[in-house]
C-alpha cells in the first residue's frame, strides 16, 4: 500500500497499521461475543429469578435490588453505566 492510498477496510495507510486493526478488531468480536452470550444468559437467569419470585408469592420486582445494581454499574463505568444497568435489568424483567 502506498502512502496515498488508504485501506478501505481499516482507514490506515499503511500495511502495518492495517494489520494491527484488524488483529485488534478480531479482538474485539470475540469480546462482543462472549458479552452477547453473558448477557443472554444473565437475561434468562434474571428471569429464573422472577419467576421464581413470583410463584412464590412475591413481587415482581425487588427495586432495593435494582437500585444496587444500577449503582454498581454506575460507580464501575460512570454515567454511561447507568444506562448499561437499565438495559440489562429491562432484558432480565422486560419493559414495566
Amino acid at each position: 500500500m502506498t502512502a496515498d492510498v488508504m485501506d478501505q477496510t481499516t482507514g490506515a495507510g499503511e500495511d502495518e497499521a492495517a494489520a494491527k486493526i484488524l488483529a485488534i478488531r478480531e479482538r474485539i468480536n470475540e469480546i462482543d461475543k462472549t458479552i452477547i452470550e453473558l448477557w443472554q444468559e444473565r437475561a434468562s437467569l434474571s428471569q429464573e429469578v422472577g419467576k421464581t419470585r413470583m410463584a412464590s408469592g412475591g413481587t415482581r420486582l425487588v427495586l432495593a435490588r435494582e437500585r444496587e445494581i444500577i449503582e454498581h454499574f454506575r460507580e464501575a463505568l460512570g454515567p454511561d453505566g447507568t444506562q448499561v444497568a437499565m438495559l440489562l435489568l429491562r432484558s432480565g424483567r422486560g419493559p414495566l
